[in-house]
């Protein structure tokens, strides 16, 4: 729940652990260049993350780093609507996990989903380790220092939100009651003027004595479109709305993506670990010739075999890159016998190399110049720190930290 006053801003991020392939492109890349033109975004390289798992291993995080920026760019993500950055650039966000750590339950860590299912699915790796436990944490840490109103999300990572409002719901609990809060709440009211004061005095009531729920959407309205009063008054009134403190980190929405579980070329998810990927920026050549080998319905030994698309991965890849036209054409074909397997596969082929054909071109200025790539995230980083700073100021102040 975003504070009255306070921009709709999104954040997401990813680990730089290679190259993007097309499963990244469908599934989250697309919907950051939406995103990017209905909210104020923050994109950020997760480069801490990537040790949670891989600390072990002596990956170049650098060069990925720069090398899944540049799919970003190809991808239509526009840094002068969004704002990208690297995690680890902002310490901020180390300071902001190292202090809610003193507020966060143990238990609430433990019971994360993805807890005990990435230390099961990576059982070959030894992830008994405050880092791995402590993961949604810094999550929640990366997500609050920016006072994002929204995280774009699939279903299996809602439970890392909710786990973010609830430590941001304790956080305000503990340090968002001044010790005049009450005073200062009724002093911002009076500065609303005398007939906003006396309305939102008014849904208040109804909503705490009631349980008017249209009252207290009634009374964030109203606080929004207050021009007399500070945002510090706000996000007081605001809390004081519910009978709660000043809402120092607001809590976020989980921002459900659209499943875009794009398959493989084995029919599988598109993934690293199973070898079927196409990546963002393979060449049209490697492209074509992994298409053209992908294997097809097994009931097809010969040309003159009949088939069934939905038993064939190549249909799959149909149903996301071509028309409604193709995929009659066939469906028909393939169960009458009257196209080959390579017959199908050439459309699909089309579409894609004229996919990647869009993706290279925007890629171009970044791979022939890497210092453009260089410089845009330093611009990025100079701007999330500007707004991790305001937030960690907040912070420190209401925790006693602030030593000016």
């Amino acid at each position: 729940m975003s504070v009255p006053g306070t921009p709709e801003r999104v954040l997401s991020g990813m680990r730089p652990t290679g190259r993007l392939h097309l499963g990244h492109y469908h599934g989250v890349l697309k919907n950051w260049v939406e995103l990017q033109n209905e909210y104020e975004s923050f994109f950020f390289v997760a480069d801490w993350h990537a040790l949670t798992t891989h600390y072990e291993t002596r990956i170049d995080v650098s060069e990925n780093v720069w090398e899944m920026v540049i799919d970003w760019l190809a991808a239509g993500v526009d840094p002068g609507r969004a704002t990208l950055f690297i995690q680890s650039r902002i310490p901020e966000h180390a300071e902001l996990n190292l202090l809610l750590s003193m507020i966060t339950p143990l238990s609430w860590l433990e019971r994360v989903p993805t807890y005990k299912d990435q230390q099961e699915k990576l059982n070959e790796r030894d992830l008994s380790t405050h880092g791995f436990l402590g993961y949604p944490l810094l999550q929640s840490a990366d997500i609050l220092i920016y006072r994002a109103s929204g995280v774009p999300v699939g279903e299996d990572q809602v439970p890392h939100v909710e786990l973010t409002r609830e430590i941001a719901r304790r956080f305000n609990y503990l340090y968002g009651r001044e010790p005049d809060y009450e005073e200062r709440a009724e002093a911002a009211i009076v500065k609303m003027g005398k007939k906003a004061a006396k309305l939102y005095r008014k849904l208040r009531q109804a909503y705490t004595e009631q349980g008017d729920e249209s009252s207290l959407d009634r009374a964030r309205a109203l606080l929004n479109d207050q021009q007399n009063i500070t945002l510090g008054d706000k996000e007081r009134l605001y809390g004081f709305l519910e009978g709660g403190g000043r809402i120092i980190l607001p809590e976020p929405d989980a921002l459900l993506t659209k499943a875009s579980r794009l398959p493989g070329l084995d029919g599988q998810k598109m993934s690293k670990s199973y070898n079927n990927t196409i990546l963002m920026r393979d060449d049209a050549d490697r492209i074509e010739s992994k298409l053209r080998s992908m294997p097809t319905d097994p009931a097809r030994m010969r040309r003159t075999d009949p088939g069934d698309p939905e038993k064939c991965p190549v249909w799959s890849l149909h149903q996301i890159y071509t028309g409604s036209d193709v995929h009659d054409w066939v469906v028909a074909g393939c169960k009458s016998a009257s196209i080959g397997c390579i017959d199908c596969k050439q459309p699909l082929i089309d579409e894609v190399l004229k996919e990647q054909r869009d993706i290279h071109q925007r890629a171009v200025p970044y791979t022939e110049d890497p210092t453009l790539v260089k410089k845009l995230i330093a611009d990025g980083c100079e701007r999330a720190q500007e707004v991790a700073e305001d937030t960690m100021d907040e912070v420190r102040e209401v925790m006693g930290l602030n030593y000016s």
